[in-house]
Formats: C-alpha cells, structure tokens, sequence
C-alpha cells in the first residue's frame, strides 16, 4: 500500500510502506491502527487515500463511502526504517460517526479532500481534525463478495 508522507524537512513525498509498525515485543503482531484521542502527531503524518472502508457487523461486511462519491483519507503516522523493521505506517481511529456507530463503535480517523494539508503540514491541531464527521458524511452498502480493487487518486 502507498501513502503520502510529510516529514519534518517538509517534503512531500508519495512512497510505498509496510502496513504496521513494529511490535513493542518481540513476535508480537504489529500496530496496524493506533487509537488518536488524547495524542498529539507533530511530526512523521502521512494520508492513506481510499474510496471506502469497510467493517463487519453481526457477521455482515459492510462498506463506507462518502456521500459525495469523492475521495476520502484516512489520517496516519509514519516511521522510518529500523535494522528490524521497514519503513511503516499505521491509521489513525477515532470514535464512530453516526453512520457508522449502528455497526462499530470506532472508524478510522477520515479527512476530507479540503482537510490533507491541514494534516501533512500540521497547521491544524488533532483535536480539530481527528473528529467524527457529520451525519449524512456516508453511505452504508454491503459490497458485493468480490470486486476488483479501485486504483488509487491524490
């Protein structure tokens, strides 16, 4: 998966990166999400551009889009490569909107198009981004069991 990562030299660079950061022990599974209220993010901030998310409720998948059928980002964080890890990201999540609290009750944390700078170059504190998004944001389907997987836009 890619991701668009802003670094503290202030360059915006599109590169691939691992899925999860590295364990806290040894053997463990890695952070593939980390929860974001109560934390601050100064610096290492990449996007994760997406047409949907999907969670599964009661044994059903089911698909989030926006309303507006454009792009959406999920808010992530980034980092560089160890002698035992590869350069990593992980999302962002938040409390569930009200579209999605009937079927989960945590999303991933997700920025709007108008909202990407604002995360990457940290002119906004996360209390003001990383927030659930009004009702009405998406649309609740459940997807077809296969599909071919949309190519991503910036």
């Amino acid at each position: 998966m890619s991701a668009k990562v802003f670094d503290s030299d202030a360059s915006l660079d599109e590169r691939k990166l691992s899925w999860g950061l590295q364990p806290s022990e040894v053997g463990g599974r890695p952070f593939t999400v980390i929860r974001a209220e109560g934390r601050t993010f100064p610096s290492h901030r990449c996007l994760v551009p997406a047409s949907e998310f999907r969670h599964r409720s009661r044994g059903k998948p089911y698909s989030f889009s926006l309303a507006d059928d454009d792009w959406l980002y999920f808010a992530g964080v980034w980092r560089q490569a160890t002698r035992d890890w590869p350069e990593a990201y992980a999302i962002l999540t938040i409390e569930a909107n009200d579209d999605v609290a009937p079927f989960h009750d945590r999303q991933m944390a997700v920025l709007r198009r108008d909202q990407r700078m604002a995360w990457l170059d940290g002119t906004c504190m996360e209390e003001e981004l990383l927030r659930p998004l009004p009702a009405g944001t998406f649309v609740v389907s459940q997807p077809r069991e296969t599909y071919a997987q949309a190519v991503l836009a910036f």
